[in-house]
């Protein structure tokens, strides 16, 4: 097998596991949507004995989200440094990137805010 041929491989490799991360996403939203009618719907202060009790379960539920939000960044970061291997490195001034590869792969995401 030779480089291109290992490279390909890789790409193939990543866009798959692009793919499976889009799949578990979705999965995620929905239940989390679930979740949350469930919470609303369910919850009330006077489900908790005290302010500590329903602080403690809120703070559960972050954590949970924080671990999948984790999860995802670092498949993310897995992802970056197969393209970055994969990709030539240019140290070109022009071409409106200025050689940043996350801009490169990331920047048609658009501002997140």
């Amino acid at each position: 097998m030779n480089r291109e041929q290992a490279y390909m491989r890789m790409l193939g490799a990543t866009a798959n596991m692009q793919w499976n991360i889009a799949r578990m996403l979705e999965a995620k939203a929905e239940e989390s949507e679930k979740a949350r009618n469930w919470i609303c719907n369910h919850i009330t202060a006077a489900s908790f004995l005290g302010d500590q009790t329903q602080l403690k379960q809120t703070a559960q539920i972050n954590e949970q989200v924080i671990e999948v939000l984790d999860g995802v960044n670092k498949m993310s970061q897995g992802i970056l440094s197969v393209m970055r291997s994969v990709l030539p490195k240019t140290n070109e001034g022009g071409g409106g990137h200025g050689g940043d590869e996350e801009e490169m792969l990331f920047g048609g995401m658009g501002d997140m805010n």
